[in-house]
């Protein structure tokens, strides 16, 4: 059986039968490795066996380093929450989302505000109609104890996230503030 064998730099040999290329191999002090059995004739390589695993290792490590992994944040609400609150807690809930985290929406009832889980429930409508565009609902609606939850999932988007209407507003006053000057 015959090989295409490459040094350890990755530069061609040649064509060498099996045990010709564990001889070269062996005198370098190296090992002989099957990279492409598929190729005709296959290809090996003469490499520090050991040094190539650990490459690969660092290699896995550092694209498990990199990736980011999406977190499910939470965003608590009350049933009778005043309309600004909900517009702080809807910005939050969206920079989660642009950050390309799950969020969790609960509300809490205390006392006998559980009588009236339909204020709940437009609460969590509300915010998740604000949200529509850069997200979807994963889990709809449902209570769990005295805890109303509903999951959202951020959209795939293009790489630059969509502006929230807040930093649009701020950037709309900061260009009338320096126009009138």
């Amino acid at each position: 059986m015959t090989l295409r064998v490459l040094d350890s730099f990755g530069k061609q040999i040649g064509i060498l039968p099996k045990f010709e290329a564990l001889k070269k191999a062996r005198e370098e002090g190296l090992d002989l490795v099957e990279v492409a059995p598929k190729a005709i004739p296959p290809v090996a390589k003469i490499i520090d066996f050991k040094k190539f695993l650990y490459q690969e290792k660092k290699k896995k490590k550092e694209e498990k380093r990199k990736s980011k992994i999406s977190e499910t944040k939470e965003v608590r609400l009350g049933p009778f929450m005043n309309n600004h609150d909900l517009q702080v807690m809807i910005r939050r809930a969206e920079s989660f989302l642009n950050d390309n985290d799950k969020v969790r929406l609960v509300v809490k009832f205390a006392g006998r505000q559980i009588t009236h889980p339909e204020f709940g429930h437009e609460i969590i409508r509300k915010v998740i109609n604000s949200l529509g565009k850069i997200s979807k609902v994963e889990r709809d609606a449902h209570l769990e104890g005295r805890q109303l939850i509903a999951l959202l999932t951020p959209e795939k988007t293009a790489k630059n996230p969509p502006k929230s209407t807040y930093e649009e507003k701020n950037q709309e006053i900061s260009r009338q503030e320096v126009q009138s000057n």
